[in-house]
Order: structure tokens, then sequence, then C-alpha cells
């Protein structure tokens, strides 16, 4: 046994049949030498090593009655996959990732489907998939509405293995790459979708359905992401303070519909959290000091919307960490005194929800997107010129933490300190800002000019 000097499997064992060399890896030294053993006793009781493969004559029959067991067995279906592959992931994710997943199956579903008379619409049959992968669902009867196609999928869905008919592995990246109207789904959506079925591809070779992921060796065309921060959506200082005035104008005053969510904006617009955020932010989490002075938040948990078959609560909003960090973990973000006045007006007014988060709706409960999205619609138009309404700029409340983050940037703060306070990478916040900073395409035009002055005839 040696050495191999590779990280993932660095432990090899080396024997000789018939002079001929055989070997393998191992990723702890334990297995090595379990493996060693079975070959060892193998050998002492007399056994005939089979020469190509190097293993014993007891194995190598093994393995052949297994191959043909499966041969024989009836071949995995795509609608019984789906099911199974969610149940067995359903535990251990999060509600998104729950939803993309099913996403992913549903869209692809439409192409593992044999069509003739009487197919039902490609939005019932997306709809059925999405209802069936659910396991709760497993034991119940599907929806009225959703029962023809809930059947179809059922009994006329392909086997696995018919992705590897290339005709339908085309038509598997076509559903994954357009809409159901026949336009290109956005690049995020593509990769996301792309990216659960890889996963469930992965585990159909671990399970021994196929021998090999077919999403692997497609070459297709890849759709690309809209990573890039779009300079259109961003709004200046001013711009921001007339989109938070306009917000607290929304709604009947008795009601307080717009008012009490100036300050969720503001947490965008000043600190650059994200919406998802703002929602589980605590008030035992918030510095705010009463004279102007900076403040601070500290971010502990995010509340992302799900749909309630998603969640483990039944509720449209998951319990999770804060974004791409260790569970457990929090993130502290220095808040300038603009925002600290506009929280301490806010909890002076409108107090904490019933669980003691800063923001909550009318009833005390979790302020949803089916609120805080059609409050800023209704302000834009107050907000922005005519002319401005209709454009990209500051059409999400997003935009907001976009419009945050490009402000520090140009402020000069390093880009390491921006990316810790807004809970990115260094490498995410100069690939999708990078555009967004003022002076940079100016400064190399100046490079360029000067570059073709030299490079010119003397005069």
């Amino acid at each position: 046994m040696t050495k191999t000097g590779r990280k993932a499997r660095p432990y090899r064992l080396r024997w000789v049949v018939a002079n001929q060399v055989h070997g393998n890896t191992f990723t702890t030294s334990a297995l090595a030498e379990s493996r060693r053993s079975e070959l060892w006793l193998a050998m002492k009781r007399g056994e005939a090593f089979h020469v190509e493969s190097g293993l014993p004559e007891s194995e190598v029959r093994a393995a052949e009655e297994a191959s043909a067991e499966a041969a024989a067995a009836a071949p995995v279906r795509w609608f019984e996959f789906c099911r199974e592959y969610a149940e067995a992931r359903w535990r251990t994710s999060a509600a998104k990732a729950r939803e993309s997943l099913a996403d992913s199956f549903a869209a692809v579903s439409l192409a593992m489907v044999t069509r003739g008379e009487g197919t039902p619409p490609d939005t019932e049959l997306r709809l059925a998939m999405r209802w069936a992968v659910v396991p709760a669902h497993r034991e119940d009867e599907p929806p009225a509405n959703l029962k023809a196609a809930y059947e179809w999928l059922r009994t006329s869905d392909r086997p696995v293995i018919d992705l590897y008919d290339p005709k339908v592995f085309r038509e598997v990246l076509y559903r994954l790459g357009y809409r159901l109207d026949g336009k290109p789904a956005a690049g995020d959506t593509v990769k996301r979708r792309r990216r659960a079925l890889n996963t469930a591809l992965e585990y159909t070779v671990d399970a021994g359905i196929l021998t090999e992921n077919p999403l692997q060796r497609s070459k297709g065309k890849r759709a690309g992401s809209t990573d890039a921060v779009d300079r259109r959506v961003l709004v200046n200082a001013l711009q921001g303070r007339q989109l938070l005035t306009a917000v607290s104008y929304i709604g009947s005053w008795h009601r307080n519909r717009g008012r009490r969510l100036v300050a969720f904006y503001a947490v965008m617009l000043y600190a650059g959290l994200r919406p998802a955020e703002a929602v589980g932010l605590r008030l035992s989490d918030c510095y705010l000091p009463e004279a102007p002075q900076w403040g601070t938040l500290t971010l502990r948990e995010t509340r992302p919307v799900s749909g309630k078959q998603w969640t483990d609560t039944g509720e449209r909003h998951d319990r999770r960490g804060l974004k791409a960090r260790e569970a457990a973990t929090d993130r502290r973000v220095p808040i300038p005194p603009v925002l600290v006045a506009i929280l301490r007006a806010h909890l002076a007014e409108f107090g904490t929800a019933k669980d003691g988060r800063v923001f909550g709706n009318e009833r005390g409960d979790v302020v949803g997107s089916s609120t805080y999205w059609p409050a800023w619609e209704d302000a834009r138009p107050y907000a922005l010129q005519p002319d401005r309404v209709d454009s990209p700029l500051a059409g999400r409340p997003y935009d907001l933490r976009h419009a945050c983050i490009t402000q520090w940037l140009n402020a000069g703060v390093p880009i390491a300190e921006v990316a810790r306070r807004v809970g990115n990478s260094p490498e995410v916040i100069h690939r999708r800002y990078h555009g967004c900073i003022d002076g940079h395409e100016e400064a190399a035009n100046a490079k360029i000019a000067k570059s073709l002055e030299e490079d010119g005839d003397p005069a």
C-alpha cells in the first residue's frame, strides 16, 4: 500500500495476478487495509483470480449476477424516480431548494412523457408534477383540476434510461432553457434548473439507474446569467429619499400601509440588507443610540418567501440562517445616523411584530412580498419623473440594495469591507458591480486615448 499524493483518494493498493498489476485507490488507510485483507483471505482459500479484472472469481460472479438481475428488472420510470428522489432530499433541503427541485422536475417532465391524443396541456402537467413531488402528498388524491395531468404523468412517463436517447435529451435541454410561451427563460432560472437536474442525475448514477450522467456530456450552449447589475436600476441619494417619502403616502392613513414600510425599504437603501434579512431582523439585534451617531444591526436570521407546501412549518416564510454562511453565524452591519433615526421613529410609532421582529404587517405577522411589492409599485409613479416610471429605475425593492452597495463603492469603501457588510464574497462584489463604479469608464477611455497618441505619427 502506498500514498498517491492526491487529496480525494490518497491511498493506493496494488496486487499482481498472472504478472499483471492491478490496483485501486481509497479515501482512508483503513479502507485500503480492509481491501488488502479481503484479497489475502481469498488467496489463502485457494480461490482463483480473474486475470483481466484482478478480482477473486467469487466477486466476479456476484457482479455478473447483480448485473443480470438489474437488466431483468423493470426500468425505473421518471415519475416515480422524481418522487423518491424528492423525498430523499426533502428533510435536508431548504424550502427554496425544494421549490427549485420541483420546478426543474416539472420542466423536464414535459420531455419525459409520451404524447398522444388526450395529452393534458403543458401548464397542467407542470403543476401536477410540482404537486406530486411533495412527500406530504404521496398518499393524497391530486386536486380535481390536476387529476388528468397527474394520471398522464404517472402512466405515460418514460423510463429514466430514455435520457440517453439524443432526441429525448435535446427536448430536455429545451425545456430547461425555455418558458411555456417559447421565450428563453432567465439565465438564473436556467442555471438553477440545470443545477437541480444535475444533482438528481448524479444520484441516478450512484443508485445504478444510469451508468453516467448525460448532462455532463452535453455540449450545448448554456444560457448566460444576468449576474452583472444593470446601471439603469440604480437610484441616486435624492431619488432614494424621494422614494421613501412617496411610500409614506401609500394607502389610507389610518391603516398605515405605506408608513410602516418606510423603514423596511430604508434598511435596504442605507444598510444593503436583502428583503429576507429585513423581514428576519429583530429588535434585540439592533443598536440604535439616541444621539445622532452610527448604530449597528446584527443579522442572524432570514425569512425567505416560499409556498406553504415547501416549508416544514406550513408557513409561507421559511426560517433560515444567513445566506452563504454557516448556521448560527451572524453579520454585523454599521448603519448611518439617518437610518438610526428612521428605525427609532418606526419603532416609536408601530412597535415590533408579535415575536419581537422589527417589521410586521398590520396584524403583527410577517411582512410578505404580497405586502411590500404592491406598495413599492404604487410609490414609484409618485417619486419618479413621468419619463422614468416605465424605465428599469428602482423597478424592484431589491434594487435599493444594489444602490446601497454601489454608493459605498463609489465612496471609496474597500471591496472587502463592502463584501463583509452585505454578506457577499469580494469576488461577487467585483463581478457584479464593477461596471457601476463611477469613473471607471472615463479612466479606461483616458488610457486608450493616451495609447493612441503614443502610437500615432509624430506631429
